[in-house]
């Protein structure tokens, strides 16, 4: 872990994903110069989603969809290794002052 990371707050970024190449960027861009994890896990994207996220999350996983949402967000939550977890999806993003409060809540 950097020093950087370690100096952040210890939360995971858990994000499951499918074909959100027109905003994955944005998303994963402003998250990772708050967090110390991204995780991102795909369902079956065909575009280039996971070209994407693997210049932003330390783990890109894959999970074959199988019509249910929870299996698919309860799958990236098994590689959290922060003690915290934020979930977003690919077109949320959380502004800095977001990151601060939650900084100062934990």
């Amino acid at each position: 872990m950097s020093n950087i990371a370690q100096t952040l707050p210890p939360i995971s970024l858990c994000m499951i994903v499918r074909d959100e190449e027109h905003c994955i960027e944005r998303a994963l861009q402003s998250a990772r110069t708050h967090l110390p994890e991204i995780i991102v896990v795909d369902t079956g994207s065909v575009d280039r989603t996971t070209d994407l996220a693997k210049k932003y999350a330390d783990r890109l996983e894959f999970f074959e969809w199988i019509d249910d949402f929870a299996a698919a967000r309860n799958y990236s939550l098994e590689f959290a290794t922060q003690p915290w977890i934020l979930v977003l999806d690919a077109d949320e993003l959380m502004s800095p002052d977001g990151f601060m409060k939650a900084e100062e809540l934990i």
